[in-house]
């Protein structure tokens, strides 16, 4: 019997990482670069950037949308970053129609280089897979939308989104979620549950796993003495840093890690100054991806005090790195931390839940080499099986093309 033909896949985020934002959704690459590694798929990504004239500093984020190229090659994908056209203060609820009538183009001339591609693979439903949706079925092209977080638990809180997602989501061949969770948002939003495949993102164990002596060393260079806690993440209110920070006051000779930057670092450090934490309390800045396994290994537990998380990647890091994690209750942390090895789940989203639990996992630590093989159970094998079956069965259904649909 003949093996099945490679699939043709056209990948399409804007959130992607480039040579300028090398952190900026490391996830949506490290699932495709896996889905690819099985040597059943071929894939060209497309990640839209807004359009803007200058690459000078003073303009923040902006500036780094200009300066991202053209084109690259990741782990040997192609990579596209076409600019599309943002509009300030208008600019969410036109977002899909700017980045779809601007990327329509792109994707006919991709298509004449490089021959037809079987189906679209979009993450986040919005502006993303709105758009997505929209062009598939101006080309004719089934399209499969991956719920990420922020797009299904916050942006249809805003009546526009809420309903182009939804027209969207009934429109798509093809629905995943990261988590049963964040698939329940779709839910809610009047799609049958049916319809939704649950694909968690997975981890790579062999970049993420223990290393002890980066961790002896890195202790020595901070001069850590005692319990280390480490978090992971932009410094803005969700990630609930200041939660963090106000249970390290109720645990007695703990030392506290932030990795990330962003908007409320001015007020996380004042809050240190004001609760007299600051020998106590590490602002290490943005940490590049792959020096953070060496961080979660020389850390004794990882905390994740978020209000809102699809499936957050950090969380599976810590754990293949062997350092259980304490989380609170949001997105699919409660699906991955089920047994104690793994850390606990506290019990509210509060400082004395979030002490309670941290103190419980410090009062009996699980071995490193324990909560590294709870960790293998979340490799991308499965993820990508499950993503390789689903692209299948929907190419099998392709859609008859409609010449004249609007973008």
């Amino acid at each position: 019997m003949d093996a099945p033909r490679r699939l043709k896949i056209l990948t399409f985020s804007s959130l992607y990482p480039n040579a300028v934002q090398p952190r900026d959704g490391v996830f949506v690459e490290e699932r495709l670069r896996h889905l690819v590694a099985c040597g059943e798929v071929e894939a060209t990504v497309v990640a839209p950037v807004p359009w803007f004239p200058s690459e000078k500093p003073c303009f923040g984020r902006y500036a780094q949308y200009a300066a991202v190229p053209a084109q690259e090659a990741r782990y040997g994908i192609r990579v596209l970053h076409p600019r599309y056209p943002v509009v300030p203060k208008i600019g969410m609820s036109a977002a899909p129609w700017l980045m779809g009538y601007a990327m329509w183009p792109v994707l006919r001339r991709l298509e004449a280089e490089q021959g037809p591609f079987d189906l679209i693979d979009a993450h986040y439903f919005y502006p993303d897979g709105v758009a997505a949706v929209r062009l598939g079925q101006r080309l004719g092209k089934p399209v499969v939308v991956t719920a990420r977080g922020t797009d299904l638990n916050w942006i249809p809180r805003h009546r526009l989104p809420r309903r182009q997602i939804r027209w969207a989501a009934t429109r798509a061949q093809g629905l995943i979620s990261v988590s049963r969770a964040l698939g329940e948002h779709l839910v809610h939003l009047g799609v049958s549950r049916e319809r939704i495949t649950v694909l968690r993102n997975g981890v790579d164990i062999d970049r993420f796993c223990p290393q002890p002596e980066a961790a002896r060393m890195l202790r020595r260079e901070l001069g850590l003495k005692g319990p280390v806690l480490l978090s992971v993440g932009s410094l803005i209110e969700r990630k609930g840093h200041h939660i963090t920070l106000d249970a390290l006051r109720r645990l007695e000779g703990v030392t506290l890690l932030i990795a990330g930057e962003g908007p409320l670092k001015d007020s996380l450090r004042r809050q240190v100054a004001q609760a007299g934490l600051a020998e106590r309390v590490h602002f290490l800045g943005p940490i590049a991806h792959a020096d953070l396994p060496r961080y979660y290994s020389a850390a004794d537990v990882f905390v994740l005090a978020s209000s809102r998380e699809g499936m957050p990647n950090v969380l599976l890091e810590a754990l293949a790195c062997g350092t259980p994690v304490v989380g609170c209750d949001v997105g699919g942390v409660g699906e991955v931390l089920t047994e104690p090895v793994a850390g606990r789940v506290a019990a509210a989203r509060d400082a004395d839940a979030l002490a309670q639990a941290v103190g419980e996992v410090l009062a009996v630590p699980p071995a490193r080499e324990a909560v590294r093989v709870y960790a293998q159970r979340f490799t991308w094998d499965e993820t990508s099986a499950g993503q390789l079956e689903l692209f299948r069965r929907v190419c099998a259904h392709r859609l008859v093309r409609h010449p004249g649909g609007k973008a």
